[in-house]
């Protein structure tokens, strides 16, 4: 019998560690190939490596699981991928699912269920594990419908010019700046310039921050 084959993107590496140690001991259809510590080495490692499942963390330094994701699915979009997170209701898992990824589970969930799904995903199968379904519907439903009345705008938005709004929503997709740069037509210098310029505005330290900020009101920028 053919083994599907796993990749572990996970920057505890306790977690990832026991986890392997768990599934190449309690699934023989299972054997995990690899471990790695964030998105980059995961993007690398799927690129050299022939790889059925990744089993990827939603955040960790360096890439996380977003940008990862979408960059594999792009690279090699036979791979699946199964999004791993601590948290019930996290917008980074939204985005991944809508790059490609094929499973969203919680870290606490029951090995034998974590097993079920990443041989369901192997087959193409989407896994979301029962709990996240109410968030995950709430989500797509007020993307869908909800529109942004000008009283609940907050401050910083009404000092954002449109392409300002265009680039923080490209950010907020997962794209960098080479990506948001070649999307627009524009130099990368001036892409890095306007992100500056947002986060100037936003009084945000960093692209989390802001990205958080967008996802946060839950309606796209380019729309307002």
């Amino acid at each position: 019998m053919k083994r599907i084959r796993i990749l572990i993107a996970d920057d505890q590496a306790l977690f990832a560690e026991s986890l392997k140690t768990v599934l190449d001991s309690r699934a023989e259809e299972l054997t995990v190939i690899g471990v790695v510590e964030n998105g980059r080495e995961a993007v690398a490692w799927v690129a050299e490596h022939d790889v059925d499942v990744v089993l990827m963390d939603v955040r960790m330094p360096e890439m996380n699981g977003v940008e990862a994701t979408r960059r594999i699915m792009t690279e090699k979009p036979t791979t699946r991928i199964v999004m791993l997170t601590t948290f019930q209701d996290d917008t980074f898992v939204y985005r991944s699912l809508e790059h490609g990824a094929v499973g969203y589970v919680l870290k606490n969930t029951p090995i034998e269920d974590l097993i079920a799904t990443i041989v369901a995903a192997s087959r193409g199968v989407v896994q979301i594990s029962p709990d996240l379904v109410p968030n995950l519907v709430a989500h797509y439903r007020s993307d869908a419908v909800r529109e942004l009345r000008p009283d609940e705008r907050p401050d910083w938005l009404r000092f954002l010019t449109h392409r300002e709004k265009e680039i923080l929503q490209l950010m907020a997709t997962g794209l960098d700046n080479h990506e948001i740069a070649a999307r627009l037509n524009l130099a990368l210098q001036t892409v890095k310039n306007y992100v500056s310029q947002i986060y100037d505005k936003l009084g945000t330290k960093d692209r989390m921050d802001a990205v958080k900020l967008v996802q946060d009101l839950g309606v796209d920028l380019r729309l307002l």
